[in-house]
């Protein structure tokens, strides 16, 4: 076996085309775009690189890849909430070859340790949670837009190798078209959808340019300081709203008013994945002009819940079921298009959210793991702490 770093165009190329020969024949592999793997490793677009660093590694065996990783770290978060200081690894991707995959733990480790890291998470994303972060476990779907596939026998090497859970990680699923609630989520709900001082809609076409505002008005109030997020500005949310420009549909932003100030939101976008599954990991020019195409022909059938939020002074009074139930009578509806509905990242030390989401039906569907490798075999392990 013969490692090597991650240097040149080839190498590049080589790392990021390895996957497509790995899952060849698997119909539910989607590979993601490349664009989007490699914006966690250019300077310009990955703010952690800035007091951090990344190295990707590839496995060769007569000159062929078997196996490929990646390996980083943050100065600044290596601490946060951590009793040793952590980095991280992901992209991991191995043939079924438990020595293979042992050399690209060590090589992780190994890296980690001389930039002095104690300990290592993995696999995640040396970014957002949202997007690469975990290890399918459980549920071997398609993926999701931003969420990984994996083998199943990833699970055994990474037990073998020591590796504790540090969290799960579920994705959610739910029928909706066609679909109802119990009476008494209804009779619950009615409450507030009967109450004039409370309005629950998604914004109208001249209505769009003030959503960010009802973002951020919601999530600075109900996400802000919740494990560790930090407040957003409205630069932030009107940027978060030009990235999903491309691909939001406006019946998907819903919203809740209580005497005209809005105080809930469920975001979710159509999974751009049923599209993207068709490009192989490309999306030149060609490949936007098909997006074009199959967007307008209609072929995607499942949307995906991004967010999902109530400020604090009306949480517990019945607005989540609100929300879900007045969003319904559109959802539900024959007229709406979206079949199925899955909520990505809902974790375990969350059992709030996860209560909510199980209240309107929602059943798990995959399991992600976020896997913690302490250096030490002698120093304490702790899971993540709930909420």
């Amino acid at each position: 076996m013969n490692v090597q770093i991650v240097q040149s165009k080839n190498d590049i190329k080589e790392w990021l085309s390895f996957p497509l020969k790995l899952y060849e024949g698997d119909e539910n592999y989607i590979h993601p775009l490349n664009n989007d793997v490699e914006e966690v490793f250019d300077p310009d677009r990955n703010k952690l690189l800035k007091g951090g660093e990344a190295i990707r590694f590839l496995i060769k065996l007569n000159g062929e890849v078997i196996g490929r990783v990646a390996a980083f770290y943050n100065d600044r978060l290596a601490n946060k909430g951590n009793k040793q200081p952590t980095g991280g690894f992901g992209f991991f991707e191995c043939i079924n070859d438990k020595e293979v995959a042992f050399k690209l733990f060590d090589i992780s480790k190994e890296w980690l340790k001389d930039k002095g890291m104690e300990a290592m998470d993995g696999p995640i994303n040396f970014g957002d949670r949202d997007r690469f972060w975990g290890l399918l476990t459980d549920g071997f779907y398609p993926p999701n837009y931003g969420m990984l596939y994996h083998k199943e026998y990833y699970q055994k090497f990474f037990v073998d190798y020591g590796f504790n859970v540090y969290f799960n990680q579920y994705t959610y699923y739910r029928i909706v078209k066609g679909k109802s609630f119990d009476d008494r989520f209804y009779k619950k709900a009615k409450l507030n959808i009967n109450n004039p001082d409370y309005t629950f809609k998604y914004p109208e076409k001249d209505e769009m340019d003030k959503v960010p505002e009802y973002f951020l008005t919601v999530y600075n109030k109900a996400w802000a300081g919740h494990s560790g997020v930090k407040p957003m500005d409205i630069r932030q949310a009107k940027m978060i709203f030009k990235k999903l420009k491309p691909i939001l549909d406006r019946r998907l932003l819903y919203f809740g008013f209580y005497k005209g100030e809005p105080i809930s939101f469920y975001i979710s976008v159509p999974d751009i994945n049923q599209i993207f599954r068709k490009f192989k990991g490309k999306f030149g020019l060609f490949q936007k002009l098909q997006f074009l195409y199959y967007q307008w022909k209609g072929i995607i059938d499942k949307s995906l819940g991004l967010v999902f939020g109530v400020v604090p002074e009306h949480q517990g009074k019945g607005i989540e079921a609100a929300m879900v139930v007045s969003y319904s009578e559109l959802a539900f509806s024959e007229e709406y298009e979206y079949i199925t509905t899955e909520m990505n990242w809902i974790g375990d030390f969350n059992p709030k959210m996860m209560r909510v989401v199980e209240q309107i039906g929602g059943e798990i569907l995959k399991t992600h793991k976020t896997y913690r490798y302490l250096f030490d075999p002698n120093a304490e392990f702790e899971r993540m702490p709930f909420n």
